[in-house]
């Protein structure tokens, strides 16, 4: 049985007989290749078939759905897929670590931090949201290399924050890719198996990250049944249709009033919004908006409202319906509270500093008291800040 086909890895002759096995260039050149039934260049013999040994990679809950499928499988000794397994996750700020190694431990699974990998002997490496590039040396250890699963179809969205890119471009079908990894660059390797599902309409990047990760997870467990086969029949990516899924900035987060469509700040809050608020800019101070609402057709007839000027970032208290009203670049949007020193609703908010604002001018207008747009200054520990917080979701 081949276990890596020529036409994703190139081949070379394991210990260069005419009848060795076809190797990915890579490992022949490094002495590492090997065969099933055979041994490899560090004298470790390479299993033909389950019970896998695996050393898993993780971070966030993503990551975390994949590990309970592993480790499930490990557990279920009537199918002996998985004899051995141990996790790799990064340092946190958080005393209880991240979902995966939670999990971990609650699981009594080996863990460790970020660079250690630990020095046992593994067959096979599973990333998940891990964010960082492995080495060749390190993919060298594992005979049938790395999966990586990652939650779009490839190569649509390559790097670290797919799903939140799905969701903020409006893609109505994406899907998991379980792919081999290469070193140096992120998500290029060929595809093992690829599933694609609908994106549920209105969907935020949390709920289509649930819905993601289970399919990844079950997708997993069914290359790891038939591993020497599905790195067989593994098959390049294409080379169009590529797009990238750079990580989010906290300046991503600030509606930008005069440019942004009220669809465009719906995605853009149902992308990110359980990460980092958006965030705009009243009277020279900062204000997050923690949940926003569509305008329904009533309240756009309103005689108040249809008489105000379109005003880009005009904001409007509308009474019966408990919302600020929000004017963007085609329309409006509902917002029910926002944190400006502590959490308001709307009401607190009209009632607090908008009505009383009013009050100071009675002639002023709506379009003089407006959200404009909050521009932030670079700085590497705000970066890290926003780097930190992307680690719960992918």
């Amino acid at each position: 049985m081949r276990v890596l086909v020529r036409r994703c890895w190139g081949s070379r002759p394991a210990g260069g007989g005419p009848d060795a096995r076809p190797t990915p260039q890579w490992r022949a050149l490094a002495g590492l290749g090997a065969s099933p039934g055979r041994e490899d260049g560090r004298g470790v013999r390479v299993r033909e078939k389950p019970p896998w040994r695996v050393l898993f990679f993780g971070t966030d809950q993503f990551a975390r759905e994949a590990l309970r499928a592993l480790h499930a499988a490990r557990e279920n000794k009537e199918e002996e897929l998985i004899e051995k397994l141990e996790v790799v996750t990064v340092p946190s700020p958080s005393p209880k670590g991240l979902p995966v190694k939670q999990y971990a431990v609650q699981s009594q699974l080996p863990v460790y931090e970020w660079p250690d990998v630990g020095s046992g002997e593994y067959d096979v490496g599973v990333v998940a949201s891990f964010g960082r590039l492995l080495s060749e040396a390190l993919i060298l250890k594992f005979p049938y290399g790395i999966l990586n699963v990652h939650p779009s179809c490839l190569p649509r969205w390559r790097g670290p924050a797919p799903i939140i890119h799905t969701v903020l471009h409006g893609d109505t079908v994406t899907g998991v890719t379980i792919m081999q990894i290469r070193p140096k660059r992120f998500d290029v390797g060929p595809i093992l198996k690829q599933e694609t599902v609908p994106v549920p309409p209105k969907s935020t990047a949390k709920e289509l990250e649930a819905v993601l990760s289970r399919l990844g997870a079950n997708m997993l467990i069914s290359v790891l049944k038939n591993l020497p086969e599905s790195l067989s029949n593994g098959r390049q990516q294409p080379t169009e249709g590529v797009t990238h899924a750079p990580k989010i900035s906290a300046g991503t987060s600030c509606i930008k009033w005069e440019e942004q469509t009220s669809e465009q700040i719906f995605r853009l809050y149902r992308a990110i919004g359980n990460i980092i608020p958006l965030q705009t800019l009243w009277m020279d101070n900062a204000i997050k908006l923690l949940e926003l609402v569509e305008v329904n057709s009533s309240i756009l007839t309103d005689p108040k409202l249809t008489g105000q000027p379109v005003i880009p970032g005009s904001v409007i208290y509308h009474k019966q319906s408990q919302i600020l009203l929000v004017c963007c670049k085609d329309g409006w949007i509902g917002v029910r509270s926002v944190m400006f020193k502590k959490t308001l609703t709307a009401t607190d908010f009209y009632n607090g500093y908008l009505h009383p604002w009013y009050q100071k001018d009675s002639r002023a207008r709506p379009s003089q008291c407006r959200f404009q747009t909050l521009t932030l200054p670079t700085k590497k520990k705000q970066e890290n800040k926003i780097v930190a917080m992307q680690q719960c979701i992918k």
